[in-house]
């Protein structure tokens, strides 16, 4: 039976309450004080970013830097050691590098992170040793971040109607609205832009837009050196997901898994081989995908979906 709109309002409603505790400590190299700088502490939303939380930090830890010029775009942050993708929303870069315990099987979606967790999660902040090779740049402006965002905007549209034509028509203003409703965490000011591009006239739901992402497999030591290679490399992978099968039935998150890895989801009921994970909670196998886009997608558009392997 599908979800009622109030059904999928209050799910959505869920999932923007979910929160992160972040514990951030200034990188040794960045630090003027021997024994370190206090930590900053702060609870963000998991559907937000993290440049939004750029200027805080550097007013935070301005008087512990070995250069208290430089500007607070330039910083970065890292997870034992693997710099954190700036434009992947907080909450999936958390799933992405803490995945999930096992006492957090029975968690909702939205639901914050139960005391099995990784929590506060502590991340380290850098201002120097930019890693180019692996994170794009900020500018002055934070403009790229609004690009990158909006550019993600565009492709989940692109598949979800077979044209853009409704995000590349999106004024300058819903542009920045769009954004600043994700900054200041307003679910209203979100959707009356957002659902634009859910319920465009004339135009039925095509595709539904997934990304998985896979953790790499372990590390092997090199034998030329002797160490191993850093880890945190994730493979993404992406596929056109109809809502409806051939014959009008609704397709579920389990069958779209199964088609698009078979060999990680071989049965599209039960996560035999690995759990379907968004919003810090496992997603049901039996999950519409047309309805997990309207309830549960990220302010991007896209179903962001970490696949924890078991065992």
């Amino acid at each position: 039976m599908p979800a009622s709109a109030s059904a999928i309002s209050q799910l959505q409603a869920k999932v923007w309450s979910g929160h992160l505790p972040l514990e951030i400590r200034l990188a040794a190299s960045d630090c003027r004080s021997y024994d370190q700088a206090d930590p900053y502490l702060i609870n963000v939303p998991r559907l937000s970013y993290l440049p939004f939380i750029f200027p805080r930090l550097h007013a935070f830890f301005s008087s512990s830097l070995i250069d208290p010029t430089v500007a607070p775009h330039e910083a970065w942050l890292s997870f034992e050691g693997v710099p954190l993708k700036w434009h992947y929303p907080v909450g999936l870069l958390y799933d992405l590098h803490c995945g999930m315990q096992a006492d957090s099987d029975e968690q909702d979606l939205g639901q914050e992170e139960g005391n099995g967790d990784v929590i506060p999660w502590k991340i380290t902040l850098h201002f120097t040793d930019y890693p180019l090779e692996k994170l794009m740049r900020m500018d002055e402006e934070y403009k790229v971040l609004l690009d990158t965002f909006i550019n993600s905007v565009k492709e989940a549209d692109f598949i979800r109607n077979g044209t853009a034509k409704v995000a590349m028509g999106m004024s300058k203003s819903d542009s920045v609205t769009l954004l600043n409703s994700i900054q200041t965490h307003n679910l209203t000011s979100f959707n009356s832009v957002n659902n634009k591009f859910l319920n465009p006239p004339g135009s039925a739901l095509r595709h539904t837009p997934i990304k998985l992402y896979l953790p790499s497999a372990p590390p092997e030591t090199d034998a030329s050196t002797g160490e191993a290679p850093q880890a945190g490399r994730i493979r993404v992978v992406q596929s056109l997901v109809a809502p409806l099968t051939p014959s009008r039935q609704v397709v579920t998150l389990g069958q779209a898994l199964k088609t698009i890895l078979p060999a990680v989801f071989p049965s599209p009921r039960n996560p035999v081989l690995a759990r379907p994970v968004m919003h810090g909670a496992m997603v049901p196998m039996s999950a519409p995908v047309e309805e997990l886009l309207r309830a549960a997608s990220y302010t991007d558009g896209f179903l962001h979906i970490a696949v924890m392997m078991l065992g």
